[in-house]
């Protein structure tokens, strides 16, 4: 039954529906949980309001969790009755965790299990939300880094479920393998590096300490785990948000003690290791690369390692010490605690050879659900040239290109409001 309360400024109520783990065998496929929250202004509740569905990033990131009629669900709220789905998986979704494996058995039964947790069976968990919750009314995407690859999955399976599509970004490469995706990204994390260096040049020879103290015999972290020197530079995936470089800095302000180096302090330690620990939300590495593989790619492979070991520029004893961006690497599988229970069926799909298309080439070239994306030219994590080759490709796509925003503009700006604003002016979402 659902369950409904309120927040200050937000009525809500929980729904819980079954779907098969296997879309494409629903008969004979076991059942997973998935969570759809709607959100309403509280003097609305009874409004025939229009629908918006957010699309959450990732992968492995569950819904927004909202205290309030802040940011951007303020914004939606304005228009929307919000629907925030926990993606399967995920949150109060059948949350993969390291014993929903075990109790998997095999190595191949556990990737098998995980390989189901793509966009393709996202988007039919979305359609089924829709059809049995909403009255199959259409509904207005809003999706956010990852987001944006399920909203052209969406756009290929079941555009009949969408009046119109928000992306911010996140344009995929339809065709990128993940090795070209790194390829792409890699280069904007050097650059990212050089701009913390230029606005902080005093961190340079922080850097450096640090990574030599972590090299020069074993730390270890509250909680156990030995911090190396490499897991130290997954600090610059925070280069890609807002104010990342701060968030950095400060981190690094607290390392030592003395200005003359000594042990590396416990706020530090304990500060890196949470950052880095992937425990609220392993699936985001277990299916990281996963995300880009298509019946043309072949296996993922580790490309993000395959690229970093072609670039001496990012090893642990390069100087200056380059933090490395939204890279998963197999070692982290050892490395992290909350990883390890994770590692084998890693390798497994790593190593997977055969993977479902999740884009339809010649059904978005023919869209016509119209679609406003924003595109950051300096994104750290989805490379703006590709997202442009694709605005190009997909049919009713309106690029909107700026630079005012790092990669979590939706959450910082007012990215939703200047999107709807662009939808609007060019006569608004499909009618039913």
């Amino acid at each position: 039954m659902p369950i409904s309360y309120t927040l200050p400024g937000v009525h809500i109520t929980d729904h819980s529906v079954d779907v098969p783990l296997d879309w494409s065998q629903p008969d004979g496929s076991p059942t997973i949980s998935v969570l759809a929250r709607e959100l309403v202004d509280p003097t609305r509740r009874t409004e025939d309001l229009p629908l918006l569905v957010f699309l959450q990033g990732g992968p492995g990131g569950k819904g927004p969790r909202p205290t309030g009629p802040d940011g951007w669900v303020g914004t939606a709220l304005k228009r929307f009755r919000v629907v925030l789905l926990d993606q399967r998986g995920t949150g109060r979704s059948s949350a993969v965790r390291a014993a929903t494996l075990d109790d998997l058995g095999t190595t191949e039964h556990q990737a098998e299990y995980l390989s189901h947790f793509r966009a393709d069976n996202i988007v039919r968990d979305a359609e089924h939300v829709r059809k049995t919750l909403f009255g199959g009314r259409r509904w207005t995407s809003l999706g956010q880094s990852y987001g944006g690859f399920i909203t052209m999955t969406y756009l290929s399976l079941a555009p009949e479920g969408l009046n119109a599509s928000l992306v911010t970004g996140g344009l995929p490469g339809l065709t990128a393998s993940a090795r070209e995706v790194y390829e792409r990204t890699q280069p904007r994390g050097v650059a990212k590096n050089e701009r913390f260096r230029a606005r902080y040049p005093h961190a340079v020879k922080a850097l450096g300490r640090i990574a030599d103290r972590l090299s020069a015999s074993s730390v270890t972290a509250p909680g156990g785990d030995v911090l190396t020197a490499r897991r130290f530079q997954m600090l610059g995936m925070d280069f890609g948000m807002q104010p990342g470089f701060e968030r950095v800095h400060w981190i690094l302000d607290e390392a030592f003690d003395s200005p003359h180096g000594g042990p590396l302090t416990d706020t530090f330690l304990a500060t890196v290791a949470a950052e880095t620990s992937f425990a609220t939300n392993p699936l985001y590495a277990v299916l990281h690369e996963s995300i880009y593989a298509q019946s043309h790619t072949g296996p993922t492979a580790w490309a993000a390692q395959s690229v970093r070991d072609a670039d001496p520029a990012f090893a642990e004893d390069a100087r200056p010490l380059l933090l490395t961006g939204e890279m998963i690497y197999p070692w982290m599988f050892a490395e992290i605690s909350a990883l390890r229970p994770f590692e084998a069926a890693a390798h497994a799909l790593a190593e997977r050879q055969h993977w479902r298309d999740l884009y339809d080439l010649h059904r978005l070239a023919e869209n016509e659900v119209p679609v406003e994306a924003a595109v950051y030219f300096d994104d750290m994590f989805v490379d703006s040239a590709l997202s442009l080759e694709t605005a190009a490709h997909v049919g009713n796509v309106e690029p909107w290109v700026t630079n005012e925003f790092e990669h979590d503009g939706l959450r910082l700006g007012d990215v939703l409001s200047r999107l709807l604003g662009r939808l609007d002016a060019r006569g608004g979402p499909l009618r039913d």
